[in-house]
C-alpha cells in the first residue's frame, strides 16, 4: 500500500507519511491513519511496504469505489500477498489504531451494550 500511495506525493514524503496521507485521502481520520501509517513503516521493510504498495495498487485498479477504503479492504489486500508478516503487521495497525472491521460492528455493539 505504501508504494500505491508514495505516487502522488513528494519523494521527500516518508513511508509514514505517504501511507498515512493516502489512507486519510479516502477518508480515515487523520489520527488513525497517522497510526496505521507510523506502524506499518515501523513493523515493515521497504520491500515489504512496496508488496503492499503492488497489491493495493492492484486492488484499487478492480476496485467499484477506490475512493471508500474499509479496514476490510486493507485486510484483504494483505491476506493475497504470500509473506505472513504483512497481513499480520496490517491486522495489528488496525487493533492498535482502533480500526474495526465491518463484520466485527454488530459484535462489538453487543459488547458494550
Amino acid at each position: 500500500m505504501a508504494a500505491a500511495l508514495s505516487l502522488a506525493l513528494p519523494a521527500c514524503a516518508t513511508p509514514a507519511e505517504r501511507i498515512s496521507d493516502t489512507l486519510a485521502e479516502v477518508g480515515l481520520e487523520r489520527s488513525r491513519a497517522d497510526c496505521v501509517g507510523n506502524y506499518l513503516q515501523a513493523e515493515l521493510s521497504t520491500a515489504q511496504l512496496l508488496e503492499l504498495g503492488r497489491a493495493a495498487r492492484e486492488w484499487r485498479a478492480r476496485d467499484p469505489d477506490p475512493k471508500a477504503l474499509t479496514i476490510d479492504d486493507l485486510l484483504l489486500v494483505s491476506s493475497q500477498i504470500r509473506d505472513p508478516k504483512i497481513s499480520l503487521t496490517v491486522a495489528k495497525s488496525a487493533g492498535r489504531c482502533g480500526l474495526v472491521p465491518l463484520g466485527f460492528t454488530d459484535l462489538s455493539k453487543a459488547l458494550l451494550s
